[in-house]
């Protein structure tokens, strides 16, 4: 099974936990089938604190992205645009059901040692 660690900012990671945020927005995509996005809480928390399924990935124009997904998005539309400005294709995680751990875990615990810019394959 391919699952990606992905970073995300700690004000995003709790909208997620709390169910209001089911988007994972990116710039970028995975070119494998990917299974679940592990995710990397940024400072300051600097942990891996959760996993969550991955339903499917969105690859659309930015404003056909947004009305598909604005409900569940848990950002505001100007986050959205300033995120996807100038881009003619945007992508998101539709995310399913999602684990928080008990425990946060290190990067080192999956072999990483820096947080990535975009995303990294783990294979498990």
């Amino acid at each position: 099974m391919i699952k990606i660690l992905i970073s995300i900012n700690p004000e995003h990671v709790a909208k997620i936990l709390s169910g209001e945020k089911k988007y994972e927005y990116r710039t970028k995509a995975a070119k494998k089938d990917v299974h679940s996005l592990i995710i990397y809480e940024t400072t300051p928390v600097k942990r891996v604190v959760a996993e969550a399924e991955i339903l499917e990935v969105l690859m659309l124009p930015p404003e056909v992205l947004w009305k598909e997904t604005k409900d569940s998005s848990g950002i505001s539309k100007s986050f959205f645009d300033d995120y996807f400005k100038g881009r003619k294709v945007a992508y998101a995680y539709h995310l399913g059901k999602v684990k928080a751990y008990d425990t946060p875990l290190m990067l080192s615990s999956y072999g990483v040692k820096t947080a990535p810019q975009s995303f990294i394959y783990i294979n498990v």
